[in-house]
C-alpha cells in the first residue's frame, strides 16, 4: 500500500504578492489556470494503486483545500482525499510524524508513505511515477528514501546530496555558487528535492533512535488527537496543547541525516520547487526581446523581463532585466536579480502589520468570498459571495453597523430576534450590537454588497456563537 502525503503548509514569502499568509503558494494559479497543490493532488492521485491521498495543512487552509480538489478529483475517482489539520506550523518532522501515526494507526506498520510538498512542479509524470516505483521498492526493504533531482545548474538555492548510486555519502548544506559549480561538474550531487519515501513503522523506528523527543512528543499528540476523534475519519484535528510541545525541526536534521538507512533515486522529471519569481517566469514562453508576460502588457524597449498583472494593462518603457507584479492591492517591481530578496519585503510588511503581507483584496471563506471594494475612515465596502447552501456564523460586532443590499440571488437573514428573506434590489440594516447571520438559501450564488460603518473595522471584530465551519 502506497499513501501519498501533500505537505501543504509555506508561506512562500519569496512570491509576494500573490502568495500572502492567508492564500499561500500552493494555492497560486499557474498559466494553464491549475494550482500548484491541484496539481500536486492530481500528481499523487495518479500512480498506480493509490486510493488515498493524505493532506496536512494548516486548519486555516481545510476549506480552500478541499475546494481546489473538487474539479480534481472528477478525474480520479478511485483516490480518496483524507486531511491532518495542524493548529499551527512545527516544520516537517512534526507534520510527518503525526502523518505515520495516523497511517500506521488506519493501514499498519507496512503501509508505504510517499511524502509530497504540495509547492512543486512535476513536468514528466512518466519519469516521476517510474521513480516512485524504484522509490518503493526501496521502502518495502526497509529503506528511507529521498529523491535526487539531476542538477542542471550551479544552484546555491537547495541543499545537496552527494551520492554513489542510490547509496547516500552525505547530505551537503545550501553552498556558494563556486561550490556548486564544482558539485555540478563532479557528477556526484543532486539537489535534495524533500521529496520522500518510507514504510509507515521504520519513519517512527528512526525517529525514536534518532530523535526521540520529537517522536514522544508527537506520539503523546497522536493519543490526545485520537481520543477526540473517530477512527478513519477524513478530517483529523490535531490537538493543539500536545502539538506545541513537539520540537520544531525537518525531517532532514531530524532523521534522514542521522540515519544509517537512507538510499537516494536520481530523478530527472522536469522537476522545480518554484521557489521565485524567476521560476514562475520560467513557465511562460518568451518574446524575441527576452520578455514573459502574463496578462495585457505594452513594451517598448524592454527586454529579459517578466510582467504578470491580474486585471489591468501594464506599460513598461526602457527596461532590462526587470519583473513586474501587479495585484489589485500591490504591486512589486524588482529587479530580476533580486527575486530572492521579495521575503524581505514581506517581513518589513508584517513590523508595519499592513493587511497586504496576509490577504488580498479578495479573501476566500468557507462559505464564500469577500472583496474590498473600497474603504476610508469609518467606512468599509465589501462584496459578498456566498455559495449555493452556505451560510455564515452567528456573529455580532462590538464596533460596526451593516448595511447590506442583495445583487442577486435571495438572501435568509437572521438579524437579532427577526428572520426575513432579502431578495435583489432588497436591503436590511444590522446595527452594533445585533446577533446576525447570513445564508443562501438559493441554487445559484448569492451577490452582495456590504457597506460598514463604525470607529473601527478590522476583521477580528467578529464575536461568534455558532458556526457550521467550527469557528465559533
Amino acid at each position: 500500500m502506497l499513501i501519498p502525503i501533500i505537505l501543504s503548509g509555506g508561506a512562500g514569502t519569496r512570491l509576494w504578492p500573490i502568495s500572502r499568509e492567508s492564500h499561500p503558494k500552493p494555492f497560486m494559479k499557474l498559466p494553464d489556470g491549475q494550482s500548484l497543490l491541484q496539481k500536486t493532488f492530481a500528481r499523487a492521485a495518479a500512480l498506480e494503486g493509490v486510493s488515498e491521498v493524505l493532506t496536512i495543512t494548516n486548519r486555516e487552509y481545510y476549506f480552500k483545500s478541499r475546494d481546489e480538489y473538487q474539479p480534481v478529483k472528477k478525474k480520479f475517482p478511485g483516490a480518496t482525499d483524507t486531511f491532518l489539520l495542524e493548529p499551527f506550523a512545527r516544520n516537517t518532522a512534526a507534520a510527518i510524524a503525526l502523518g505515520a501515526f495516523k497511517i500506521a494507526a488506519e493501514h499498519g506498520n507496512e503501509a508505504s508513505l510517499l511524502v509530497l510538498p504540495a509547492d512543486h512542479l512535476i513536468e514528466d509524470q512518466g519519469a516521476f511515477a517510474a521513480a516512485v516505483k524504484q522509490a518503493a521498492d526501496f521502502a518495502e526493504r526497509g529503506q528511507l528514501v529521498t529523491f535526487g533531482i539531476v542538477p542542471s545548474a550551479p544552484e546555491t538555492g537547495f541543499g545537496y546530496i552527494e551520492a554513489e548510486g542510490n547509496v547516500v555519502k552525505r547530505f551537503v548544506e545550501k553552498p556558494s555558487y563556486e561550490t556548486a559549480q564544482e558539485y555540478v561538474n563532479s557528477g556526484r550531487y543532486l539537489w535534495n528535492s524533500g521529496m520522500f519515501c518510507f514504510k509507515a513503522g521504520v519513519i517512527l523506528e528512526q525517529l525514536k533512535l534518532h530523535a526521540p523527543d520529537i517522536y514522544q512528543q508527537a506520539q503523546q499528540c497522536w493519543e490526545a488527537t485520537r481520543a477526540t476523534s473517530p477512527n478513519n475519519t477524513a478530517m483529523v484535528e490535531i490537538d493543539s496543547a500536545t502539538f506545541a510541545a513537539i520540537p520544531e525541526n525537518s525531517i532532514d536534521y531530524a532523521v534522514m541525516e542521522k540515519s544509517d538507512r537512507v538510499a537516494v533515486v536520481p530523478g530527472n522529471f522536469g522537476w522545480s520547487d518554484i521557489g521565485s519569481w524567476n521560476a514562475i517566469s520560467e513557465l511562460s514562453v518568451p518574446d524575441n526581446a527576452g520578455n514573459r508576460v502574463i496578462g495585457e502588457a505594452v513594451l517598448v524597449d524592454v527586454g529579459n523581463s517578466f510582467i504578470q498583472s491580474e486585471g489591468r494593462m501594464i506599460a513598461a518603457i526602457g527596461l532590462d532585466n526587470i519583473m513586474i507584479v501587479d495585484t489589485p492591492d500591490a504591486l512589486l517591481v524588482a529587479d530580476r536579480g533580486h527575486a530572492q530578496d521579495v521575503k524581505k519585503v514581506v517581513r518589513q510588511l508584517k513590523l508595519m502589520n499592513h493587511d497586504s503581507y496576509k490577504l488580498h483584496r479578495t479573501v476566500a471563506r468557507p462559505w464564500g468570498t469577500y472583496t474590498v471594494l473600497e474603504e476610508g475612515k469609518n467606512f468599509k465596502i465589501k462584496r459578498i459571495v456566498v455559495k449555493p447552501g452556505a451560510s455564515l456564523s452567528l456573529q455580532m460586532h462590538y464596533h460596526r453597523s451593516e448595511h447590506w443590499v442583495v445583487v442577486s440571488g435571495t438572501a435568509s437573514i437572521v438579524n437579532d430576534d427577526k428572520e426575513m428573506l432579502v431578495r435583489t434590489n432588497e436591503s436590511t440594516y444590522i446595527p452594533i450590537g445585533h446577533k446576525h447571520r447570513l445564508e443562501n438559501p438559493g441554487l445559484t450564488d448569492l451577490v452582495m454588497i456590504e457597506v460598514q460603518s463604525g470607529e473601527y473595522l478590522g476583521e477580528d471584530d467578529i464575536v461568534r456563537f455558532d458556526d457550521v465551519y467550527g469557528r465559533a
